[in-house]
């Protein structure tokens, strides 16, 4: 039996273990992905339902895109991927959030071996695979059909391959490395900020290594190449329709006037201050992202991420002072300060926009980083307490280091199976009478009509569901005078309590035979049915 001394603080001796010890997490972070996933989260929220219409499109015959322009644009590479996942497994809840599951499956792994290729260390890489595994908000992400779980991703590997790279010098390193970093432009519109990560690291590698531009300039040609085949077509797609690329920006960016009302400043460092302080101080409110009011990371992962950053950024200048006064050259200056670009880097997409902050998924890109920064604050932890302490002092020191961290991979499933998945709240922010709604329209007989009355978003998730069905028709309130029913009586209507009391007033003065029938779910959301 592995004990967990062993698991979480091995050096690289015993290559078996780690790998088992690797096979093991990654089937718990699949698992804590995949359970449930038809009933949890307790709906399909609508923005995840536009991305299966597309896909359904898709495999209508309509051409697959490398950017789809419903629901304010996406880039098109997740919308394929639930296409393919369609074609392979029909139409489900499982089906539609498949490709996001993997993503966050895989970015697991990947966090493994980023971080071990940056520090070396299996002890840093086990514990921030083992955090990013279980921590809420990266279960949570992982089990909602969104083009962003792709960014983290695309992020861990392509600087795995990167840093692998830096270490061997093997042109096929930089290859994959800037194919990867490529995808990224056909994942989430918050990657568009990724380049300035290794802009601002360039710099560091000049002065941490000798003679670096004259070494490894054809290889980071070979990145850049690489790079720019795999991202020509969104760059192409944005030089044909550059309405694409700034669809909604300039509605919600905190220097817009429209949204800062002449106090950019103040407005710029309040959501900057709130996008930080979310990992340990405040709550994202929004149900789908968290569990308020709450911060993102529980007790024990918080503790350890704000050590291991403020560690980090120690390191970082102590390594810019030593190379500047000193002229010493080392590797910190290649892994401190890259982890503060990637972690502000990956923030500014939140905190340059003003809407709903702080809002944990235009930052979804940092959350490898805040687990790479929490296990090493654990090593760092554990090494003190070697040199510091002996006997029964050190003993005890190091179980509760055991013990935190035992909680913290505890503490965060049972926070998201035990207590959010069951909250209320969670049902209504992913509006699940409406998924229920839909289902319900599965089992009408396909030889009768049915028309729902929804607002425009909630009649995409219905839709999707219902999707080939025949006899079917969608309506929002404010068109009703469009409703024409070729069978009165063998139709069935569909729709909730939004403009109910119009709704009803216009269908029963047409037909006033039909009987209401409301339909309470185990929370209170109602919606209603006439016929």
């Amino acid at each position: 039996m592995i004990k967990i001394s062993n698991v979480f603080f091995m050096v690289q001796k015993n290559n078996r273990t780690v790998f088992m010890a690797v096979i093991v997490i990654f089937c718990v972070a699949f698992f804590l992905r995949f359970y449930h996933i038809d009933v949890t989260p307790p709906g399909i929220y609508p923005d995840e339902a536009v991305n299966g219409q597309d896909a359904l499109k898709v495999l209508d015959g309509a051409p697959w895109q490398w950017f789809y322009t419903d629901n304010q644009g996406r880039e098109g590479l997740f919308m394929n991927l639930v296409a393919m996942s369609f074609a392979l497994f029909g139409v489900s809840v499982m089906s539609l959030k498949l490709p996001a599951i993997i993503c966050g499956s895989l970015t697991v792994v990947g966090t493994f071996f980023l971080s071990r290729e940056i520090f070396r260390s299996d002890r840093i890489a086990l514990v921030a695979m083992a955090f990013n595994a279980v921590a809420f908000t990266a279960v949570n992400f992982s089990r909602i059909s969104f083009r962003a779980n792709m960014l983290p991703l695309v992020l861990v590997w392509s600087f795995y391959f990167l840093y692998k790279g830096l270490h061997s010098r093997k042109y096929l390193d930089f290859v994959i490395a800037g194919a990867i970093f490529g995808v990224g432009m056909h994942t989430y519109i918050a990657f568009r900020i990724a380049p300035l990560i290794l802009i601002f690291l360039l710099p560091f590698l000049i002065l941490a290594r000798e003679s670096f531009l004259r070494e490894y300039w054809r290889l980071l040609g070979t990145f850049m190449m690489s790079f720019l085949i795999v991202t020509a077509p969104m760059f192409y797609t944005f030089w044909a329709h550059p309405e694409y690329f700034d669809s909604r920006a300039e509605h919600v960016f905190v220097f817009s006037s429209a949204v800062n009302q002449g106090h950019p400043i103040k407005i710029f460092m309040r959501s900057f201050l709130l996008s930080v302080a979310k990992y340990t101080f405040v709550s994202d409110l929004n149900w789908r992202n968290n569990y308020p009011p709450y911060p993102l990371l529980d007790p024990a992962t918080g503790a350890f991420f704000l050590g291991g950053f403020f560690y980090v950024v120690y390191k970082s200048g102590r390594s810019i002072y030593r190379r500047v006064k000193y002229f010493v050259r080392s590797d910190d200056m290649v892994i401190y300060p890259f982890l503060v670009f990637w972690f502000f880097a990956m923030l500014a997409p939140e905190f340059l926009t003003y809407e709903s902050n702080p809002h944990a998924l235009r930052s979804i890109g940092a959350l490898p980083m805040v687990y790479i920064t929490a296990a090493l604050c654990t090593s760092v932890l554990y090494e003190h307490m070697l040199r510091a302490y002996s006997g029964k002092k050190f003993t005890i020191r190091k179980a509760l280091l055991y013990g935190a961290i035992v909680f913290a991979l505890l503490f965060n499933p049972i926070k998201y199976f035990g207590f959010w998945a069951y909250h209320p709240l969670t049902a209504i922010y992913f509006e699940k009478d409406i998924t229920q709604l839909a289902h319900d329209i599965q089992k009408v007989p396909t030889d009768r009509d049915v028309v729902v009355i929804l607002g425009n978003m909630q009649r995409v998730p219905v839709r999707m569901f219902n999707w080939g069905r025949p006899n079917y028709t969608d309506f929002n309130p404010f068109e009703l005078d469009k409703i024409v029913l070729s069978d009165p009586h063998n139709t069935t209507f569909f729709f909730s309590d939004f403009h109910k009391e119009e709704i009803l007033a216009k269908l029963m003065a047409q037909y006033p035979y039909m009987q209401l029938h409301e339909v309470v779910n185990d929370i209170g959301q109602k919606y209603y049915v006439l016929q």
